[in-house]
């Protein structure tokens, strides 16, 4: 499996990137798994897949959209590597908007609003769209509470959410009531309008996760800004507002995004997405559908 990553200037990017390789890793250790970026740092694409002793690859790109990197950029390895003594594949990007990326974007808030809880996913019992217990890793997307795995092989919308395990109950939330009353999902940026329309609609299906007013934002491009769009929802009465981040990565664009949410009065600011178990799963489900046998075994 190869990772392919956006790349930045930002060194940050990079240490993120590879941390995530190195989670896929553990949870895969049959996968031979590399890390490679299409801009900034390297390796490139194309000289991981020179260099891995495989007969078949799976490339992963870690975007959130299907803007010009994905549209373009990766076909474009795909091609170049027809050259090459292996056969490879590449898989959709991670997002819009599937249930294990609104966890993870759920998780990564529940962190910034209460630091030090770990494997937390909601933020009140009135968000209750998403819920994880400590150490279980299973999570419960709304509804009823299921009691065993959904058919289909423990998968959840084909995602491997439940990887096997048995869905959890409602039990076990992060907090008290009214941490946030809105919340602002951030996002680099794009110039692409398909691309942009996914990211609001992530928005829009994470603010219904979490029971809050939701606003989109980008940090280049046409805005909002994450601070416009926070200033909006306080505008509307929304006095906790909290910013969740679409970036994979610190780097640039994220720093200036936290920067103009918290100017504009967000009292929390969450992370990148990084490592997060969900976006593990995330990459594991993606490559799964583009096998038909096992991976390389790693060396």
């Amino acid at each position: 499996m190869v990772l392919v990553a956006h790349g930045s200037r930002d060194p940050r990017a990079a240490v993120a990137t590879e941390a995530l390789a190195r989670a896929v890793r553990r949870a895969r250790p049959d996968w031979l798994v590399r890390a490679s970026y299409l801009d900034h740092a390297g390796p490139r694409p194309i000289d991981v897949l020179a260099s891995v002793p495989a007969s078949r690859a799976v490339l992963v790109p870690l975007l959130l959209t299907a803007a010009y990197h994905g549209r373009v950029d990766l076909p474009a390895v795909v091609r170049e590597a027809e050259s090459l003594p292996i056969e490879v594949t590449a898989t959709d990007v991670l997002g819009p908007a599937s249930p294990l990326l609104l966890a993870a974007l759920c998780r990564r808030l529940s962190e910034a609003v209460s630091p030090g809880v770990d494997e937390s996913c909601v933020l009140t019992a009135q968000q209750a769209g998403c819920v994880t217990h400590p150490g279980e890793g299973v999570t419960h997307w709304g509804g009823a509470p299921a009691t065993g795995v959904l058919p289909g092989e423990g998968l959840l919308d084909g995602e491997g959410l439940l990887d096997g395990e048995g869905l959890l109950d409602g039990e076990g939330l992060l907090g008290g009531e009214g941490l946030l009353d809105g919340v602002v999902l951030a996002s680099a940026g794009t110039r692409d309008e398909a691309a942009r329309a996914t990211v609001a609609e992530a928005a829009a299906a994470l603010g219904r996760r979490l029971g809050l007013p939701a606003e989109v934002a980008y940090a280049s491009g046409a805005g909002p800004s994450a601070g416009e769009a926070v200033a909006r929802l306080r505008e509307a009465g929304a006095q906790r507002v909290g910013m969740a981040a679409y970036f994979l990565a610190p780097g640039l664009l994220y720093d200036l995004a936290a920067r103009t949410a918290r100017e504009a009065g967000a009292i929390t600011v969450a992370e990148p997405l990084a490592a997060a178990p969900e976006l593990v799963r995330l990459v594991n489900a993606r490559v799964e559908p583009a096998l038909t046998g096992r991976l390389p075994i790693a060396a």
